[in-house]
């Protein structure tokens, strides 16, 4: 790897994050074309259906891009979607060389490209700052490898544990400034989680209160005896709503939730409950690649039993509550022994007023 292509391939990534929160079900993807160590083009895709950003950049470049160098964050495409395949733009634009972070993991390309580009006697590298392209697309690519989304669980609790009091209510234990960064969260979120009980206990609205270009993530709703009430918040203040149910739910209380707004799917269940791997495959096949989980601690703890947790993000109030029938962050985890804990990686602590924000990777 070279200076020269360490320079212009950080550029690709830099444009690529431009579009974090926008790009579902795509990956976010940069593009810079070089010609004699001057950058002749350069754009990032946006959204799904719109250009992808090799061709862009290639047409911004025009005539300059004959015999320049592409440095692009994800392999090009090889295939016809709801676009053309990027691979046949860079071959009409007379392109010499192509320089890719990383092969792309999506079944659909996974090497393809690079191939096709390389029997048409284009040079190619892969590799030059992979990891860094890995990072920026970790949920797309857990999504596509794994079949399920890259999960993050957020949970506001009291320095011993607790996410509500004796009655339930949870409304604040953080801060202002916690909330703020917990919207910011969201606004980079594909799709929201909640159990029935954080519905009837908070009645949330689930919404973005953070400039995000309108974004509106799913709300989803666990819930296997659809207690949700058609009169929610979760109905108000836009975004679609989906309720994943088991097989035996009422179909009187179905219709009165369609009625409502939301879409009931019936998944398979497990001692009463929706499995939670169930949910997670549903969503991967809609495109989710970043789902959030934001309550209450059972729900947190079928995800974690089922190894379907990536990251947390837990803000820690400075309050304490005991026991006295206060509510666990998390639910029962049928751990008997140290050994069997849940262990975290990578953790960091940010202050952020009153409260601490500690971030981890899930082992």
């Amino acid at each position: 790897m070279t200076r020269q292509d360490a320079r212009f391939m950080r550029m690709a990534l830099d444009l690529a994050a431009r579009a974090r929160g926008g790009t579902l079900p795509n990956p976010m993807v940069g593009a810079v074309v070089v010609r004699s160590g001057r950058v002749a083009g350069r754009a990032w895709h946006s959204k799904a259906g719109r250009p992808h950003a090799e061709a862009l950049a290639l047409a911004q470049a025009g005539a300059a891009a004959k015999g320049a160098t592409l440095y692009i964050s994800l392999e090009p495409c090889s295939h016809t979607g709801r676009t053309p395949p990027c691979t046949e733009a860079i071959l009409k634009a007379g392109v010499r060389r192509v320089v890719a972070a990383m092969v792309d993991p999506d079944p659909r390309v996974r090497g393809r490209g690079l191939r096709r580009l390389r029997s048409a006697g284009i040079r190619t590298t892969v590799g030059v700052l992979e990891p860094q392209a890995r990072a920026l697309n970790e949920p797309f690519i857990t999504r596509v490898s794994r079949g399920r989304p890259f999960v993050t669980v957020k949970i506001a609790q009291s320095l011993d544990g607790r996410i509500a009091d004796a009655l339930g209510r949870s409304r604040w234990i953080s801060g202002p400034a916690a909330r703020r960064w917990a919207h910011r969260l969201r606004s980079e979120q594909d799709a929201l989680l909640v159990g029935v009980n954080t519905v009837l206990a908070d009645d949330p609205r689930l919404t973005v209160r953070f400039k995000s270009g309108n974004r509106k993530p799913l709300k989803i709703v666990l819930d296997s005896s659809l207690r949700t009430p058609p009169k929610a918040r979760l109905f108000s203040g836009g975004g679609r709503v989906l309720i994943a149910t088991t097989l035996r739910a009422s179909r009187v209380l179905e219709n009165r939730l369609c009625r409502a707004g939301a879409e009931v799917i019936r998944l398979p269940g497990r001692a009463g409950r929706v499995h939670f791997q169930e949910v997670l495959k549903l969503l991967a096949r809609r495109g989710i690649s970043k789902l959030m989980i934001e309550g209450g601690g059972e729900v947190v703890a079928s995800a974690l039993k089922a190894r379907a947790v990536d990251r947390v993000a837990w803000i820690l109030a400075p309050k304490i509550f005991g026991a006295g029938g206060c509510v666990p962050a998390v639910g029962g985890l049928g751990i008997r022994s140290l050994n069997q804990a849940v262990r975290l990686k990578n953790l960091r602590a940010v202050r952020m007023g009153e409260d601490w924000v500690m971030t981890g990777e899930v082992r």
